[in-house]
């Protein structure tokens, strides 16, 4: 008998390292990186008619609709490389995503579970505001807990780093607000469902990938 689709939801503030972990956990996991990021990036550059529809919406600076997020969801889970599931990664970012989520996971016979991330606001603001990014190749660094050989230089390309306009005090204290608002009350929500694996995450990427790893085998041996 098949094994049932998997949907693994990396849930936490900015900075507690929920991209990262999902690009360590893909090859162990055999399930693709789905990002909403990635999503609305590919979506825009294509001018499908989803992306043509976010971007009226962004270029009057309103947020996207959920059911255009979830359009773009649903049909991302639909192609071949997640037969057998996803690990999600900004999506769901709220409830209405979230149910929207479930109701996929359910009319397909799906799993779903959560992961917690849990980081302090203070550690989160000085993982966030010491990010550096290239310019070039999109390469991640931080000025004290992974700085590049050469100040301000890339390892991978020497192209030049910078510091993202998201990743400002200022823009941080937004971000972290929205995510109490919209993303904190799916914690709960997870919870409801017996679907929360909560884990600290204070620890080196190193040290947090062993223990979402054996967290999720012991999950999934478990259903």
């Amino acid at each position: 008998m098949d094994e049932p689709r998997q949907f693994v939801v990396f849930l936490g503030v900015p900075g507690a390292g929920k991209g990262t972990q999902v690009k360590r956990l893909q090859a162990a996991c055999r399930l693709p990186q789905v990002s909403t990021g990635d999503l609305f990036r590919r979506h825009l550059r294509e001018e499908t008619e989803l992306g043509v529809w976010a971007q009226s919406f962004m270029n009057k600076g309103e947020l996207v609709p959920d059911d255009v997020t979830i359009r773009m969801a649903n049909a991302r889970l639909a192609e071949p490389d997640c037969t057998c599931g996803a690990l999600l990664d900004g999506y769901p970012r709220n409830l209405v995503q979230g149910d929207a989520l479930q109701s996929l996971a359910i009319s397909e016979g799906a799993r779903t579970c959560a992961v917690f991330l849990d980081l302090a606001d203070e550690i989160c603001r000085d993982r966030i505001t010491g990010r550096r990014q290239c310019k070039e190749c999109g390469e991640v660094y931080h000025q004290s807990l992974n700085p590049p050989r050469r100040e301000g230089i890339c390892n991978v390309c020497q192209g030049t780093l910078y510091q993202r306009q998201d990743d400002t005090e200022e823009a941080l204290a937004t971000r972290i607000l929205a995510y109490y608002k919209e993303t904190a009350p799916l914690i709960g929500y997870f919870h409801a469902l017996n679907a929360l694996i909560a884990l600290p995450a204070d620890g080196t990427p190193e040290d947090t990938e062993a223990l979402v790893r054996a967290a999720l085998a012991s999950r999934l041996e478990g259903t």
